[in-house]
């Protein structure tokens, strides 16, 4: 019976958190836990929400900070990506090509051509995005998203 009761929080859990980035945008446990930072309070907001079942209720009709119209997304690829190859990551940035360059761009979803552009503006950009030899997986993709959303054509890339 336990593993049954464990499961069940564990797939509620699971499921509440894939709505978007970390906790959900919204329902009740985000509202509770709005501006609170770290994995306790993401493990509270999306425990009260999975618990409440508040969140697809207020996705569903628009309430409780939901809107209908938000895009799944989850930004797990990317970090785990990052987080394996930091160093293949940082040499194809400041040579603007490569496989991890490519991939990032595909976790992205972006087309061939701004593909392109995106390892043009990667290179030129590699120390923003690179700021140390000791940044973290966060920072980096903190400052990816900074560059892409400077620029007019990967601008739509730097929320995904």
């Amino acid at each position: 019976m336990k593993k049954i009761i464990v499961g069940a929080f564990v797939l509620a859990s699971l499921s509440t958190s894939a709505v978007a980035d970390n906790v959900g945008g919204c329902g009740w446990g985000s509202k509770l836990m709005d501006g609170n930072r770290g994995i306790a309070p993401q493990i509270l907001a999306v425990t009260t929400n999975g618990f409440l079942g508040n969140q697809t209720f207020g996705i569903s009709s628009g309430t409780s900070g939901c809107t209908q119209d938000g895009v799944v997304k989850s930004s797990w690829k990317l970090a785990a990506l990052i987080e394996e190859n930091k160093s293949k990551f940082a040499r194809d940035l400041s040579v603007g090509e490569g496989e991890t360059l490519t991939t990032v761009a595909n976790i992205l979803g972006m087309t061939a051509e701004d593909t392109r552009e995106f390892q043009t503006v990667a290179k030129s950009n590699f120390g923003r995005i690179m700021t140390s030899e000791t940044a973290t997986t966060e920072e980096i993709i903190a400052s990816l998203r900074t560059v892409l959303s400077e620029n007019a054509r990967l601008a739509k890339y730097s929320v995904a």
